[in-house]
Parts: C-alpha cells; structure tokens; sequence
C-alpha cells in the first residue's frame, strides 16, 4: 500500500483507484474511455476498486451519482487539461536519481526565482535544462520556480492551479520535471517548488462538489477559506501535507517556497503551517531540505531557530521590508505602500539589521498593526531582492522599474543584496539588466476572464496605471508572450556587462560572506549619520561584520567608516571621511 492517502497506488498486477468523496453514496471508475466500474465505499467516504492489467499511461476518471465526469484530485498528469481524464504516473520511470545528492546548507543560497512557461521560448521543464549551465557559470546555486499545479487555460502565473500533484502538462510530462531537477543537481543546483495551499484556482476545480475542501468558518480573498479547522479537516490536511512531501520525495526536490501563508486560516492544534513543517523535517533528515514563506504579516515565530541555530519550522521568509525600503531609497517612489518607508536610509538599515521594518508598529496604508519583533534571528532568517514575481507584475505595465535606475544606483542596489548576509534571490533576467516586463496573465473563459480584467483593475487601483484606457489585458495572449524572457540581450555588450558584475559579486559574497553566515546567530546593530548606515552583525568568534552604505545620489561626510580595522571591499567611492554617491564598504574587523 502506498504512504499516501490519495491518488492512485500502481502494484504488481494491477493498480488500485482510491477517491475521497464523503459527499457521495456511489463513485463509479471509467478506464482508458471505457465502461464504467463500481467503487467499494469505505470508512470516512473512501472509495476504492482494484484494476488489473492497468498501469503506468492508464488514463482515468470518476462519475459522480449526477453523471458528471471528474479527474483524480491527486492527479499525477493530466494530459488534456484540468477536466481531461487523468493518467497514472509510475515515479519509477522518472531518471534514475542521484544518490549522492544532499542538498546544500541553507546560507550557500543564491536563489534565481524562473516561471518555466515564460523563461525560454519553448516554455518547457526540457528547455530550462539548456539554461543551467548560464546559471551555474552565474554562481546560482537555488532554482525557485513558480507554481506549475495543472492550471485551466493556456497561460498562467501558476497561482489558479487546481489539481496540486500534476506538473501542467504545458511545460511537459512529469518524467520531465524530474529530469530538470536531476539535470539541476548534477550542476549543484537546488531546486525549490512554489507551492499553494492558501487558496484553489476560480476554474476547473471540481472536488467541493464531493468533499468539504472549503469552509465558511474562516473567510479569505478567495472566499471561504480551505477546510483546516472545520469538520472532515483530517483528510483535507492531509491532501495538502501529503502534496508538499510528494514534491521533495518523488521528485528529489530541495523544498518548497509555500505562498502567502497569512491566508491560510486555522484554529486547531497544531496549526496546518506547524504540522507540514513538522512532517518535512521528519521524513527527511538526511538530506538538506529547505522551507520558505511569503508571510505579510511578518511573523517571525515561523522562523524561530533552536539553540543550534537551525530552523525548527520555516528557513527563511521573502523580506518584502527590505524590498520596499531598497526600492524607495533608488525610485524615490512613494505612491501606495512605498510611502510608509518614505525614510529609506532608516528603514533599510533597520531592514538589513533586524528583517522586518514592521515589528508591531501601525503601518500607515493599512491602518493596521503588522510584524513582531525579529531581531532576535538571523540574517539567513530573510530572503532578500530586487525584483520578483509579484514586485514587477503588480504594475501597470509589469514594468522592471529597477532596471531603468542610473547604473551607479542599480549596481549599488545590487552589490548590497549579494553582500548582505541576507539570502539573495534574483529574478529571471535580472542579471542582464533585463528590462522585459513581466505583466500578470492568466487565460479563462470569456466569463472568468472579462471578471479578472476588472477585478485585478479594482485590485490595484492605488497604483498609477491601472486607472488607463491602456492597462494591459491579463488575459491577452500578446500580453503573456511579452514576458517572455530577453535572452538575446544576456550576450549583447551592455548584457553582457551586466552579467559579469553579478557573477563577480556573486563570487565575491561566496569568498566573503557565506563562510560567516554559519557565526551570526541573531541580527545585527543600525545606525545612521549624515546620510550614511552602518549595520554591525556580531559573529560567535568576537568579530564583527560590518556594512557601511551611502544609499543617495549625493556624496556624504561621515566618521562612522574611520574605526574599521580591516576594510575587505569598497564598492563606489570611497575617500576617508567620504562615502561617494551610491557607495557600499563591507568588512570584517
């Protein structure tokens, strides 16, 4: 019998069909377009049948007691879209896996965050094998991708996925997902899998019609939020927790960054967010296996470590603080959320030094307190950038405004993301100053589609842009090919520049930086002078990490540089008593 609960179980003469529906009296199973068979009903509205002589490449679906025709919920491949028939996948076909392979720790990550539909032309798990090599003569040592769940339509970000065990088919079969990640780790590359249990897609979801996978105990942006706490919770749970070890074991992937966690309601002991992480830890202990958050509620107790220092939950979350104040600080911009980290030289320090801006304080736009103290973690707790997903493509235009700074700003901002102690992430292009957007898109019925259209301009309405005549159309298919990644552009000669300056630092914060991560054991100490930060990172052995930062156009006087003991690297200008415009000094002393 297998380890998991759902989806089909391929034995030696045969393969057993299991479905969770409590809200039916009968399921029948219809194999390969065939007659349809009856399903013994069990305990807790299982319902099971034996098939022998089916197998690996058998396609399936389920009649309800209406007639109406429905896919495995746990669906390993879905060869004809979401409402398709379902196909049995026998992981043993995947590439034979690496057994040596272990991870890597936690503080060597340099995460390079791809959606695959958009990364090539080809929009394939087989096509983003051939960009490896880039990315490992890059220094990239961490592949985020975006959620790849079966999705309705054409195009997607991934975030409407409905059926979480199936790779979508658009990208390829599953035996291709696992050949990119092996392909991926034989160039010592982590693979991470975005992953969403906050909410399903509007369309093609069809398992409330047979299970309570909803409740309206706790209500969410989606509407009624997915059953964690309600009645017949168990096997909802275990749906999704059963998901996320599915990914890391049949796949070997490295872990899995969970998506706007906030929005995942639960009242029960232990909440979903504890046991999943508990569940990993659990099963994989011998291998490094990584856990992220996006989190805006800035809780830092998901992050807390144990008295080794090591993750006892989550490893790290996206620090959209330092994101914002890093943003202000070379935009000037302050429109929306922006204004309330109006003072960007004491909000990036403070974000570079503790993580979190917000830490119980009123945050003005929302009116709302936000965050808890997190001082007390260290800096690999927080996942730092430029740009990802949702920074570009919540713009009117998808715009990459980052990427149109003056150079000496844009590599200031830069050099500090990569030579903080902070996990660096980049997003796909960036390392050639790409400045192909990345709009939202998605592909619906006419319906659905004509309601996102206005939804996303209601949305985002505060953002200049989305008031226009010309917003882009989320649904159009020239806005989704617009995102496609600019390759032409990484070997042209400003490209090309671009890419060896983040190849450069990248190699300089692996010589620098990573080997006194492992001695920072909580945040660090900020001050501000004349303009000028300076941020302090204690380390165990009675050293100091110490970044000094002019985050302005405009040169500055001060002191706080004249005490270093062993300046490393100064990047910008830098005189004694002067830190040139944009100009960062780090150093061990």
């Amino acid at each position: 019998m297998s380890q998991y609960r759902f989806g089909p179980v391929i034995e030696d003469d045969g393969v057993l069909f299991r479905l969770w529906a409590p809200r039916c009296e009968a399921v029948l199973l219809e194999v390969d377009g065939g007659a349809s068979m009856g399903m013994e009903r069990r305990d807790k509205g299982w319902f099971h049948v034996k098939v022998e002589g089916a197998g690996h490449g058998t396609r399936y679906r389920f009649r309800l007691p209406d007639g109406s025709l429905v896919s495995d919920p746990a669906s390993r491949h879905q060869p004809e879209d979401v409402l398709g028939p379902s196909e049995v996948i026998d992981p043993a076909t995947f590439r034979a896996r690496d057994p040596l392979w272990r991870g890597r720790p936690w503080a060597d990550m340099v995460i390079y965050e791809l959606h695959v539909g958009t990364f090539t032309e080809e929009g394939s798990f087989r096509a983003v094998i051939g960009k490896l090599n880039h990315l490992n003569r890059l220094g990239i040592t961490a592949i985020q991708i975006m959620p790849i769940a079966d999705f309705p339509g054409r195009w997607n970000w991934g975030y409407d996925g409905v059926l979480p065990y199936a790779p979508d088919s658009r990208y390829g079969r599953p035996e291709d997902l696992a050949e990119l990640i092996q392909a991926a780790h034989k160039r010592g590359i982590s693979v991470f899998l975005d992953v969403v249990y906050n909410h399903f897609g509007p369309s093609g979801n069809l398992l409330p019609a047979y299970a309570p996978l909803f409740s309206p105990h706790h209500q969410t942006p989606w509407g009624d939020g997915i059953n964690f706490d309600d009645q017949q919770n168990e096997e909802v749970r275990a749906f999704l927790i059963e998901n996320a070890l599915y990914w890391i074991e049949a796949f070997q992937c490295d872990g899995l960054r969970l998506d706007a966690v906030h929005a995942i309601k639960d009242d029960s002991e232990p909440h979903f967010l504890n046991e999943l992480a508990t569940r990993v830890r659990e099963r994989f202990v011998d291998r490094h296996v990584h856990l992220i958050v996006e989190n805006e509620q800035n809780d830092p107790r998901l992050l807390d470590r144990d008295h080794r220092g090591r993750s006892s939950l989550f490893d790290a979350q996206w620090n959209d603080d330092m994101h914002h104040a890093l943003h202000v600080a070379t935009t000037g911009e302050t429109f929306g959320y922006y204004a309330d980290y109006a003072d960007a030289g004491a909000a990036l320090a403070k974000a570079l030094a503790e993580g979190f801006v917000y830490q119980g304080d009123v945050m003005p736009y929302s009116g709302e307190r936000r965050g808890r103290p997190s001082a007390h973690l260290p800096p690999s707790a927080f996942i730092s950038f430029l740009h990802n997903h949702d920074q570009i493509g919540n713009r009117a235009k998808g715009d990459r405004v980052k990427a149109a700074l003056p150079e000496q700003a844009l590599a200031f901002a830069v050099s500090l993301t990569l030579l903080s102690p902070q996990i660096p992430m980049l997003f796909m292009g960036d390392e050639w100053c790409s400045q192909r957007p990345f709009p939202y898109f998605c592909d619906f019925d006419d319906e659905l589609n004509a309601a996102v259209r206005e939804g996303r301009r209601t949305e985002l309405s505060k953002i200049p842009g989305f008031a226009g005549d010309d917003l882009l159309d989320p649904t159009a298919q020239d806005t989704f090919h617009s995102a496609r990644v600019d390759w032409e552009q990484a070997s042209s000669e400003p490209g090309s520049v671009w890419v060896d300056r983040y190849r450069q630092l990248i190699a300089l914060r692996r010589e620098r930086v990573i080997p006194l991560m492992s001695f920072m054991r909580k945040g660090g100490h900020y001050a501000l002078d004349g303009g000028a930060i300076r941020v302090e990172w204690p380390l165990e052995d009675g050293r100091r990490y110490v970044l000094v930062a002019n985050p302005t156009p405009e040169a500055v006087a001060t002191g706080l540089e004249s005490d270093l003991v062993d300046v490393v690297y100064a990047l910008g200008d830098h005189r004694p008593g002067i830190l040139g415009p944009w100009s960062l000094v780090f150093s061990t002393s």
